[in-house]
């Protein structure tokens, strides 16, 4: 199964949930990937970002580019999980075909709200980010357990 996380430039917000959850994931068979909407060409994984994953993680993901979401990776994926409703209505929009495996990542694991946009922010709203992240993520694993052999 391939799991897409999506933001708007795939700096800070989707590339921590992909790592987050491939860290915390313990499916054989299960991969987390992670493209932003509107990506900056040649921008990295923000500052914030990577010390957090570094110091929870012990994982170097601070020389990685941003990676622009396409059409191709969409039809590739199992489950799409966007930041916020607007990603996700913007992309079940423009993918017809695909919208039934496009949610925003706190729907599909029940809790409210988007996921915070923490770039240009301090660690402080980054480490809010992270723990909300982290928290879906976690309710996400579960979930998956409990509908193994489920098709979305």
């Amino acid at each position: 199964m391939k799991i897409l996380f999506v933001c708007t430039g795939n700096t800070c917000r989707s590339c921590m949930a992909e790592a987050i959850f491939n860290k915390l994931s313990t499916f054989e068979e299960v991969e987390a990937f992670s493209a932003g909407i509107s990506v900056v060409p040649g921008s990295r994984t923000s500052k914030h970002t990577a010390s957090l994953i570094s110091s929870n993680f012990d994982l170097d993901i601070s020389e990685r580019n941003a990676v622009q979401l396409t059409e191709e990776m969409i039809k590739n994926s199992d489950l799409i999980f966007t930041m916020t409703g607007y990603m996700r209505d913007l992309l079940r929009n423009h993918f017809d075909s695909e919208k039934e495996k496009i949610y925003t990542i706190s729907e599909f694991v029940e809790l409210q709200g988007d996921v915070i946009d923490p770039y240009g922010g301090d660690i402080h709203t980054y480490e809010a980010t992270f723990h909300m992240l982290r928290k879906s993520i976690e309710l996400l694993l579960a979930k998956l357990k409990e509908d193994k052999g489920k098709t979305y």
